[in-house]
């Protein structure tokens, strides 16, 4: 019987090369000035960026801030258009009152459901009235077109409501217009 003998492969020895290391060159006065330019101008769009990112977060918050407050007063506009109308019902009830007979009760008792329909509406909207009469003025709320000589009210208080005032939520829609109480002229 013929042996064979397993022969292992020759082995290869393991060479290890060392890589040349180039050797340190001193870089001149031009290239580090271009370097630290180059720095300089990587620091300088780092900077950009973060700026740019924050302003961009910045924007996103606005934007949706402005968009929830659209949204809270987009009625605004349809409830100044509505204002003069509430104003004339206001003012046929007024005048209704001083006319006579039972056709005349009828009418008054027909637009007061109007009125207070129209009252309804408004106020679910979010409109809210400014009762200015008998109160201190106020120029957040009130306009004062002009001032009468008073000695029952206090000197900057609302003498006469002229027009009602409103405001929707916290925004004033339209100021109530006064008539102002002032002091007395002294008599010579």
């Amino acid at each position: 019987m013929d042996k064979t003998e397993n022969a292992s492969p020759p082995t290869q020895s393991a060479t290890v090369t060392e890589e040349a290391v180039p050797p340190v060159v001193p870089l001149s006065p031009q290239q580090i000035e271009d370097l630290n330019t180059r720095a300089a101008k990587a620091d300088e769009n780092w900077d950009r960026l973060l700026r740019t990112t924050a302003d961009f977060d910045n924007f996103k918050k606005r934007a949706a801030r402005e968009k929830v407050e659209s949204a809270q007063y987009a009625t605004c506009s349809v409830l100044q258009k509505l204002l003069p109308v509430l104003d004339n019902f206001e003012m046929a009830l007024a005048a209704a009152q001083t006319a006579q007979g039972d056709k005349l009760a009828s009418f008054q008792s027909g637009v007061q459901m109007i009125q207070q329909q129209f009252k309804n509406v408004l106020a679910e909207s979010g409109l809210e009235e400014i009762n200015a009469a008998d109160k201190p003025f106020d120029p957040n709320f009130h306009e004062a077109i002009s001032q009468q000589e008073s000695t029952d009210k206090p000197e900057g208080s609302v003498l006469q409501q002229l027009r009602k005032g409103y405001k929707i939520k916290d925004r004033l829609l339209r100021p109530a217009t006064v008539i102002v109480a002032k002091r007395p002229a002294a008599k010579s």
